[in-house]
């Protein structure tokens, strides 16, 4: 007799739809950006509102997958990618208005493209999920963009080079993380295979 608990969560859930909604709501976020020039303070205080907004919609999709038994591998792989999808569009969009380096874009996306080429490498064995490091990592650089997006005043607009000086430092020793777990788990794969 096969119960609720042992059917297979389908990938067709609240969680879920919650994360796609997330890498839906960038393009809105993205127009908000160019609609300020990074100069209209009006424009910059709505990308950062919606900007946090779509960045909060992780911690919901993470709480409902988990107190509702809804954690599945799509969820597990899509919710990082829509962190990276908005991240990514953010870096890009401050780099090209010239409040942030590009290399230090340049760094930040070699960093996430390549975990997420990784955890698809992967993804037939076993799924990488992030871990706490990861969790922190992402956690500063959402408050880095935040900051760079809200038209503070001087002297607290410096603040944004520190906030992002940190996150670029956890972005590089988390990816070296993740990359030592794939290694470990490529290693290991030959004591479990007959």
């Amino acid at each position: 007799m096969v119960t609720t608990e042992d059917r297979p969560v389908s990938p067709w859930n609240i969680a879920n739809v919650v994360t796609v909604a997330r890498i839906f709501l960038v393009p809105v976020f993205a127009v908000f950006v160019v609609l300020s020039g990074m100069e209209h303070a009006g424009w910059r205080m709505a990308a950062c509102a919606l900007f946090v907004f779509i960045s909060a919609t992780d911690f919901v999709d993470g709480w409902l997958a988990r107190s509702r038994g809804l954690v599945t591998d799509f969820g597990k792989l899509a919710d990082p990618i829509a962190d990276k999808v908005l991240i990514g569009t953010s870096l890009v969009l401050l780099s090209y208005y010239d409040a942030l380096p590009w290399w230090v874009t340049v760094v930040i996306l070699v960093r996430e493209l390549g975990i997420t080429a990784l955890r698809m490498a992967v993804l037939r064995r076993t799924v990488i999920a992030a871990d706490r490091g990861g969790k922190l990592k992402t956690v500063l650089q959402i408050t880095a963009v935040a900051w760079y997006l809200w038209p503070w005043p001087a002297p607290l607009d410096a603040v944004g080079p520190w906030l992002m000086g940190a996150a670029l430092v956890l972005t590089v020793l988390t990816g070296m993380d993740y990359l030592w777990k794939a290694f470990k788990t490529k290693k290991s794969e030959p004591n479990r295979t007959r």
